[in-house]
């Protein structure tokens, strides 16, 4: 009596199923990872633009301030620009309003409110779109 028996004959496509489950489970997961990837490029992007927002809103405050403190001059709407600073692609408003209060020695204190407001485009318009807006309250006693 032999001991050798051939294999079922059922058993004898299983490779090829194993293989076709491994191929589509590796394509799932390259998959999986390339969409993760854009998103984190796209997060990423809109990072640097709320930066870049964030720098020039500040940089309009800046220029705000200094402004009211040196000469006292308070413009309600000013865009200073931004040409050569990196952030050319922003709009950047710096609002600006001020009231004088008498004080008990007969002089005067300005209060000056300043907003400054910088954005890159119009919503919707760009994937990366960022906006930011900044305030401040100084003082000035002449």
């Amino acid at each position: 009596m032999s001991l050798d028996r051939p294999f079922p004959r059922r058993s004898a496509g299983f490779g090829l199923v194993a293989a076709l489950f491994l191929m589509v489970i590796v394509t799932l997961i390259i998959l999986t990872m390339a969409r993760l990837s854009t998103a984190q490029h796209g997060t990423f992007s809109l990072a640097i633009q709320q930066t870049r927002a964030y720098q020039a809103a500040n940089a309009g405050l800046e220029w705000g301030i200094a402004r009211a403190l040196e000469t006292g001059v308070c413009d309600p709407n000013a865009s200073p620009p931004l040409n050569g600073s990196g952030l050319d692609g922003f709009l950047l408003r710096v609002e600006c309003d001020w009231d004088d209060y008498p004080e008990a020695d007969g002089g005067s204190l300005t209060l000056y409110r300043l907003v400054a407001t910088a954005q890159n485009g119009q919503p919707g318009a760009k994937p990366d779109y960022a906006y930011r807006q900044l305030s401040a309250v100084v003082e000035r006693k002449p």
